[in-house]
């Protein structure tokens, strides 16, 4: 039973310490920063912090979400990246043991995380992450289980689709919508996923965005041109895909079969 919790402990705190430079990627990516140096320092006074004030979750709750030296507020979204990619390290040892897919299928999940909270904030999906994540996820594929060939197809078949879709959506309306970003996390997607997988997750993330624009203009009154992070969709489909695809299409051809 000890032995057990302490590999849980420092699975979880081995996730927030990676989701402490998580965070760095996120606050740096869209204003074309490095994200080696200079070290974290406070965006109000500039102040370096202090290792003591850098400790995942911990340094925010001692320091009451302020920063020691000005007092600026620090955002919880901080704190709770850290948390939640604690719980994905976590949860995925406990669901890839310590097979050879448990830290590519890892780093797989800490890129969406980024992405996602930059769509979020910025509706905007760094190359920075994107397009070196292809060529990895490809480079991967050996350990995740898949052929090269899978992992190929399926990147350029997610990205070639959803291209595909975004051009005829411009067609038709004569209106943007989908952008490059996109088009390019969902090829990574596919290098991860396979051909499979990556048409899965396109399908989860169209369920998941419809309801999510239909949500932003029923109850928060937005307009249909309000503009919709769907880098975020793609990602929690993605995750979806990865973590329970298999045993959703079962459900799915089980729930068609009690029909017949």
């Amino acid at each position: 039973m000890m032995e057990s919790f302490l590999f849980s402990l420092f699975f979880f705190l081995l996730g927030t310490a990676a989701g402490s430079f998580l965070n760095v990627c996120i606050c740096r990516l869209p204003k074309k920063e490095s994200i080696i140096s200079p070290r974290s320092h406070c965006l109000k006074c500039g102040k370096q912090i202090l290792i003591r004030d850098n400790i995942p979750i911990l340094s925010y709750i001692l320091l009451g979400g302020r920063c020691r030296n000005c007092k600026e507020k620090i955002s919880v979204l901080y704190p709770l990246i850290e948390f939640l990619t604690g719980l994905t390290f976590l949860y995925f040892f406990y669901l890839f043991k310590l097979g050879s897919d448990l830290l590519p299928n890892f780093i797989f999940a800490c890129s969406l995380i980024v992405i996602s909270a930059i769509d979020i904030k910025h509706r905007i999906i760094p190359n920075e992450i994107s397009i070196p994540f292809i060529f990895l996820g490809i480079l991967f594929s050996p350990f995740l289980h898949l052929r090269w060939s899978d992992s190929i197809l399926g990147a350029l078949i997610g990205g070639s689709l959803l291209y595909l879709i975004a051009a005829t959506y411009s067609f038709l309306t004569k209106k943007e919508g989908m952008g490059m970003g996109d088009v390019k996390l969902l090829t990574m997607i596919g290098a991860f996923l396979g051909i499979r997988g990556v048409l899965l997750a396109l399908i989860f993330a169209s369920f998941l965005g419809t309801a999510g624009g239909l949500f932003m203009i029923i109850w928060k009154g937005k307009g249909r041109e309000y503009p919709i992070p769907f880098g975020l969709f793609l990602s929690i489909g993605a995750i979806v895909t990865l973590l329970w695809g298999d045993e959703l299409i079962r459900a799915y051809i089980g729930f068609l079969m009690s029909f017949r």
